[in-house]
């Protein structure tokens, strides 16, 4: 009897000890994919230096987004203010836009300061809201037929 209470100590311990090495890996593994960005007020507190990657999230300021084609097949060039209702951040890009990309909307960008305080964007990620409401049939959603 004394031995086989032993042998469930043994693996009660066992499988306790593989449950806290699993939920480690798959917290270590989860941590470098999770999206985590700063506010134009959080990233001007920390004092950025310019050229260190960093993500910048906030509203698109209406009446800042423009966008002009470099060529005809090459990429845009675009620019927009970034905002949370504090600090404004100029951000200057080049390349695809999103298509959920509209002034009043959150975005979160990837890229780096300028010495300007200028953000230059390597990525643009349009964020959505909650609320979806699918296009009725040949319609085209109201976000695609504004242009800039």
């Amino acid at each position: 009897m004394l031995e086989r209470l032993g042998a469930r100590r043994v693996l009660i311990v066992v499988a306790l000890a593989t449950a806290v090495i699993v939920g480690a890996f798959s917290v270590t593994n989860l941590a470098s994919s999770t999206v985590y960005y700063l506010s134009p007020s959080e990233a001007m507190a920390r004092k950025i230096p310019p050229g260190e990657t960093v993500r910048l999230g906030g509203l698109v300021k209406t009446g800042s987004l423009a966008w002009r084609p470099i060529s005809f097949h090459g990429p845009n060039e675009f620019e927009f203010v970034i905002t949370d209702g504090n600090v404004e951040v100029r951000v200057l890009g080049r390349g695809a836009i999103p298509g959920l990309l509209r002034e009043g909307a959150g975005a979160v960008v990837e890229g780096s300061f300028a010495a300007d305080g200028t953000f230059n964007a390597t990525q643009v990620i349009a964020k959505h809201d909650e609320v979806y409401t699918a296009p009725k049939a040949g319609q085209t959603p109201p976000h695609r037929t504004s242009a800039p």
